[in-house]
């Protein structure tokens, strides 16, 4: 793992109204990391990675990804990263092929990479015969799977995921972060959220969201051992008992 810092946030702040989502936190993650950004519902999570994303600005406080300021650059920043979600990913209406023709195009891909890296991903992902099938008739963990090679298509420095493993089995779930790991060998930078405290383990670090601030950062080991805890889950609840708001 590097030691380039790919996040950096110092007092970052959301407010709105009288109610602050996000409330002055700061940390940094190296290229390469794979960096679990937990929180209960109303923590404030969401919110602060909508700000990292460049979709919603910071009310103070400082922060860049990849290099671009969240203020000025957000625009920039969208175009250096990647991003899935269990919401939303992929469109459902469109074939495996034209979804990654899609995505490449809004990352300005010429024809030949979006060509070069669609053969690449139907062969690595076994779905060689799948490529002209809509997206909707495609099992879940495939779906999943896929989502994720789209997110990082346009080979981001930081990819962001946001709960990506919801709804799918153990072990499809273990074979997803087998991609996770291979990409973040592959130097890019892994921010997810995660309600499966068997998922925060396999982070390098992880930091825990309390009430809009970060409550706890440090590897699994170290939390456990900071905390008296045998797993990630008991640290978890933990801090999450302290917790007073409960929506997000």
């Amino acid at each position: 793992m590097s030691t380039d810092k790919v996040i950096t946030a110092e007092q970052l702040t959301k407010r709105f109204g009288d109610f602050t989502a996000v409330d002055h936190i700061s940390f940094e993650v190296q290229k390469g990391e794979i960096f679990g950004f937990l929180g209960a519902n109303g923590a404030g999570k969401t919110t602060a990675m909508r700000m990292l994303c460049g979709l919603s600005l910071p009310t103070s406080g400082k922060a860049t990804v990849a290099g671009f300021d969240v203020y000025k650059e957000n625009e920039k920043i969208k175009k250096n990263i990647g991003y899935m979600s269990q919401k939303f990913s992929l469109y459902d209406d469109l074939t495996v092929k034209e979804n990654m023709r899609f995505y490449g195009g809004i990352y300005g891909m010429s024809d030949k990479q979006i060509k070069d890296k669609t053969v690449f991903i139907l062969k690595h992902l076994h779905l060689e015969s799948e490529g002209n099938k809509l997206v909707k008739s495609l099992p879940l963990g495939w779906k999943q799977k896929l989502a994720f090679s789209v997110a990082i298509f346009h080979e981001p420095e930081i990819v962001f995921l946001d709960e990506p493993t919801g709804g799918v089995d153990p072990v499809t779930r273990r074979e997803f972060w087998n991609m996770i790991y291979q990409a973040a060998a592959d130097g890019i930078t892994i921010f997810v959220t995660t309600h499966y405290m068997d998922e925060a383990e396999y982070c390098n670090r992880v930091s825990i969201m309390v009430d809009g601030r970060i409550d706890a950062l440090d590897t699994p080991s170290q939390l456990k051992k900071t905390y008296e805890a045998t797993s990630m889950d008991e640290v978890f609840l933990k801090l999450a008992r302290k917790a007073v708001r409960n929506a997000d």
